[in-house]
Order: structure tokens, then sequence, then C-alpha cells
């Protein structure tokens, strides 16, 4: 009889710029008290990328700290999915560029853009690449560099970006206690508008017009952003909960899209999750886009959060919009 495939995470690694912005840094560009930008995010600091930095250099950082905590190579792994809305050029994709650095070739490379929630959307294509036995092992990384899409003098993205990056060995298992048990995805294009940058594409390209108006930068609709992000994940979480027959009370940690603190804890209230079984880093490193969910479940796996037979619960939501959860036993 053949085995039933899973996939189980075996290494997890992140980085961040050497750069730290403190809030008195884009206070002084906002002309804002520095207070004022803790109360409404939650984030005292970000990690902001120098010249000579970019999207690749942070996925390789991360990726080398994966394989280490592995005890692996890169010449062990079949595929390289990144997840990214911030790449290093337009093409070829961040995922090649970064197969380079490695100094492996020939093993499938690629990007997937599902802004904060891609991590989770390139997690669950590894996993079923790994579920129909196409690959062994698989490195699932999300890099991104937000701050060189920033207008410095918009209050609603300059406060809450930083750059980083988070990395995970993906591998196949036949143990069905421990491992990804599923993850589901969600979109709903209507909301495209909500989180933006519209200019530099085939719609809107790069022109002094586009650059004069500013509309090469990154915009949100913070306040409907939340509400709809809110309910929506809230929904996720619950259907996707009781559908594996498993119950709030039973998850050891909930480890969200770090957008900011009050998104978090207002999660946590609604679902009636404590507060420390909730992981959370933006206060140190701003808000990483799709890089924030495997950046904090590698605190998380560093810190001896995550114990081998825990319920793992994580959760995203992004521009598009999209969202996703995934259910792990850890292991």
């Amino acid at each position: 009889m053949a085995q039933h495939l899973l996939s189980r995470m075996s290494g997890t690694g992140s980085a961040l710029p050497a750069r730290r912005v403190e809030n008195e840094d884009v206070a002084k560009l906002l002309g804002k008290d520095p207070a004022y930008i803790f109360r409404v995010s939650g984030i005292r600091a970000r990690h902001w990328v120098d010249s000579h930095e970019d999207c690749s250099s942070l996925a390789e950082q991360a990726s080398l700290r994966a394989f280490a905590q592995a005890g692996l190579t890169p010449h062990d792994i079949d595929a390289i999915i990144v997840s990214t809305t911030s790449p290093d050029m337009p093409f070829p994709s961040t995922a090649c560029l970064l197969q380079a650095r490695l100094g492996i070739s020939g093993i499938p490379a690629f990007d997937c853009s599902a802004s904060c929630s891609g991590f989770l959307y390139g997690l669950s294509m590894a996993d079923a690449f790994l579920r129909v036995g196409q690959f062994k092992r698989c490195l699932v990384v999300a890099s991104e560099v937000k701050s060189r899409t920033l207008d410095p003098e918009d209050l609603s993205t300059a406060i809450l970006f930083g750059d980083g990056a988070g990395a995970v060995i993906l591998e196949r298992s036949t143990n069905p206690d421990h491992g990804i048990l599923s993850i589901r995805l969600h979109s709903n294009g209507e909301h495209h508008d909500l989180v933006k940058i519209s200019g530099g594409g085939s719609r809107q390209p790069l022109s002094q017009e586009v650059l004069d108006s500013r509309a090469h930068t990154l915009r949100i609709q913070g306040s409907k952003l939340f509400r709809i992000a809110i309910r929506q994940l809230r929904q996720a979480i619950i259907d996707h909960v009781e559908a594996e027959k498993w119950d709030l009370s039973d998850l050891d940690q909930c480890i969200f899209h770090q957008a900011n603190a009050r998104m978090i804890s207002h999660l946590c209230r609604t679902l009636g999750i404590p507060s420390e079984r909730c992981v959370a880093i933006m206060e140190e490193m701003g808000n990483t886009s799709s890089a924030s969910l495997p950046m904090a479940l590698d605190f998380a796996h560093r810190h001896d959060r995550l114990k081998k037979g825990s319920r793992i619960l994580l959760g995203s939501f992004g521009g598009g919009l999209t969202w996703g959860t995934a259910l792990i036993h850890w292991g």
C-alpha cells in the first residue's frame, strides 16, 4: 500500500538589513510625534536596506540560516519559490537570482505575487509539490524591500513598512502526526484598490508624469482595509479550524501577518486567543509584507515557542485582496 505523503518544516531562517530606522527618524520626515507613531501602529523601529542590499540578498541570508538550522545545503533542495512584491527587477524572477546566489542550477525556481499573503501562497504550492511526490524538499522564501517604494511624506505607509526576509525548508514526510495539516487560500479582486502601486506597470508605464504624481509609490486605504481584512480573516480562521475538527482553544501558537499591533490585538480579542499564544514581532521590525509571517515563524521557532506536537495557526491578509490560513502540527 502506497504511503500517504505530507510535508513538514525542517528549518526556518530570517534576515534583516543592518540599518535600523527609529520612530524618531520617520517622525522628522512627517512632522509627527514619535509617540503618535507607536500609538497608532505598535511599531518602534523598522529596518531599511542600504544601497548594496536588495530583495535577493535578503532572501539569500534567510535561506542560508534555514539551511544551517535544518543541517542541509542548497544542493539538497528540488525547487525554489519566492514570494515578493518588491523584486530586484521585473524579470528575471528573484527566485532565479536567489538560485544563482546559492550556487545551484537545474531545479525549478519561480516567484509568486500575492502581497502580504504571498508566503502562504508559496507554502501551499510547495506543500502540493511534496504531497504528490514531485519533489522531496522545497525552499520557500518571502523577501520584501518596501522602503524603496515608500513616499516619505505619506503618513499611512511611511510609518509602517520595513524590509526583511523569511525562509523555510519544506520536506516530504510520511508521519501523519507532524507537518502541515492543510492550507486554505482566498482572494477578492473587487478590493484591488485598497493596497497598490499603480504606476510602473503596463497600465501606467514609468514616465515623468508617474514620478511627479508619485504613482510609483505604495498606497493604502488603511481604515477600509482594516475592516474588510479583519472580518475575512477572522471568518476564515473559524471555518478552517472547524473543518479540521480543531477548536480555537486547542491552538498552542497563532502567528499572523505582522501588519500592526491593533490588527493582531483585535483578532486575538475577538477569537478569544490569549496574547501569550500569539507571536508579535512588529514592534522592532515593522510591517515587512509577505516576509512578516515566516520571520515571525522563525522568531517563534528560535525562541522555543514551537514544541513538538504543538498546534500552530498561520494567518495572513494583504493586497488583492488576498488572505489565507494554515494549520500545522509542529514537529
